[in-house]
């Protein structure tokens, strides 16, 4: 009896499980049809099927039932992103994308920071929102960058430079945001745990820049299920060894994608694991949308809309200041920041962390809203942006006809063809009245030569 028990409700679970990725896969349909990206619409579906949201009684689901398989969404969302990293671009050109970089972080980071003040939650959550706030959707930029056919555009650099230094603050970040949040108020553990954070990012920093050759013979192999098994393992291993070592398991993964993307079966890993990402994340984000509570969004709206607010205004400032350091016009600048006003998958990592970490409950909502609203105001402002831009640029004023530039055009034109002598007057050829000994005008059968259009 027990065990036929059990079996049906494993049966109900997986078919309303079914129902939710099939659901999922409907709105996402109809979301790329204005341009949403993924992240949002499984959060609204895992926010319809929470328990605390009874608008859509039959869908009914528990967190606690995907928890796990959410975290290993966790675990490759920053494991794809360390193997998307490119060091090489990175130390190549360290010096231009850590001064733009550096100073977007530099200038979001303080003002979420004073933002998060003034919120009046506390300061370690200051330092939380600071975080949400200021991080943009490296996962949402580049997708948006390949829909939107903008890879070849002359800021599309600048925008990729920037989430490359934001990958490598968001591992410094994470590092020293795990040990504050962990409530130890003793100075000497505290630098303890830094210094072992730090000595592992260090550590696989350097294994990725000079160790790409020796990983490389490590994991080769032809075998392709074996091969999928050593990242798979390497994956969750990382981000286990990173929970214990306490930098947590998200930047344990990102440290592993980095040090893998280093070899030379990059390519062949994203082959296989961007599958297993986008299934993981979105039991990541479905699950993000369970724990959500329609209810608490009361006391987070008047936050939330302040936030969206202040990174609008900040990142579109920003997207200009980034524009002149490095010799782009408005429009292109308005194009960098509007790829950069997304946020989304980092902002829902650290409400995880904090929610773990027992930091204020109100921290959960005001990151759930926070996303939903910028990972749709983002896509539909970056789809518009070149519209937008087109707005401020001067029309152009059709030029009147000049008579006396045309003549000297066509003079010079008929000098260089070898049809007229230095000699002919001038007023002749221009007025089209061949002097005497000239040739005939061309016949229908001839044909004329066209004057350059440009003229």
């Amino acid at each position: 009896m027990h065990l036929a028990a059990a079996s049906d409700q494993l049966g109900s679970d997986l078919i309303m499980l079914g129902v939710l990725f099939v659901l999922a896969y409907i709105l996402g349909r109809l979301g790329k049809l204005i341009g949403l990206p993924a992240i949002p619409i499984y959060m609204l579906v895992g926010l319809a099927a929470s328990p605390n949201f009874s608008l859509v009684s039959f869908l009914n689901f528990q967190s606690a039932d995907v928890e796990l398989i959410a975290v290993f969404g966790l675990i490759f969302l920053l494991f794809n992103l360390g193997l998307e990293f490119d060091t090489d671009e990175f130390f190549g050109n360290a010096r231009r994308l850590l001064i733009s970089g550096g100073t977007r972080i530099a200038i979001n980071m303080s003002t979420g920071f004073v933002f998060g003040l003034l919120v009046g939650w506390g300061t370690r959550e200051a330092l939380i929102i600071a975080g949400m706030t200021a991080m943009s959707s490296s996962a949402i930029i580049t997708k948006l960058l390949i829909e939107l056919r903008r890879l070849a555009n002359r800021e599309t650099p600048v925008v990729l430079g920037i989430a490359v230094v934001e990958d490598v603050f968001i591992a410094i970040y994470l590092a020293i945001v795990t040990v504050v949040i962990s409530g130890q108020t003793e100075i000497w553990p505290i630098l303890g745990e830094l210094a072992i954070s730090f000595a592992f990012l260090i550590a696989m920093f350097t294994i990725a820049r000079y160790g790409g050759r020796f990983v490389s013979r490590l994991i080769g192999t032809r075998d392709d299920e074996l091969f999928t098994i050593a990242f798979f393992g390497l994956a969750v291993l990382f981000g286990g060894i990173g929970e214990v070592l306490g930098v947590s398991d998200a930047i344990g993964a990102f440290l592993i994608g980095l040090v893998l993307g280093a070899t030379r079966f990059k390519a062949r890993i994203e082959q296989f694991s961007l599958p297993l990402r986008d299934v993981f994340a979105a039991f990541f984000f479905l699950n993000f949308g369970l724990a959500l509570n329609p209810s608490s969004f009361g006391e987070v709206v008047v936050p939330v809309a302040l936030a969206v607010l202040m990174t609008l205004v900040i990142n579109t400032a920003g997207g200009q200041l980034i524009a002149r350091m490095n010799g782009l016009t408005a429009a292109q600048g308005l194009n960098v920041s509007t790829m950069l006003h997304n946020r989304g998958e980092f902002t829902l990592i650290l409400a995880t962390l904090a929610s773990a970490a027992g930091l204020d409950p109100r921290l959960t909502p005001f990151a759930g809203l926070y996303v939903l609203s910028m990972a749709i105001i983002g896509p539909v402002l970056a789809v518009n942006s070149e519209r937008i831009g087109a707005l401020g640029r001067p029309r152009r004023v059709e030029r009147p006809l000049d008579v006396a530039r045309d003549s000297d055009f066509a003079l010079a034109e008929l000098a260089m063809a070898g049809g007229v002598d230095d000699d002919e007057p001038a007023i002749e050829i221009a007025a089209d009245e061949p002097p005497p000994g000239a040739a005939s005008p061309p016949t229908e059968t001839e044909p004329r030569r066209e004057r350059d259009p440009e003229y």
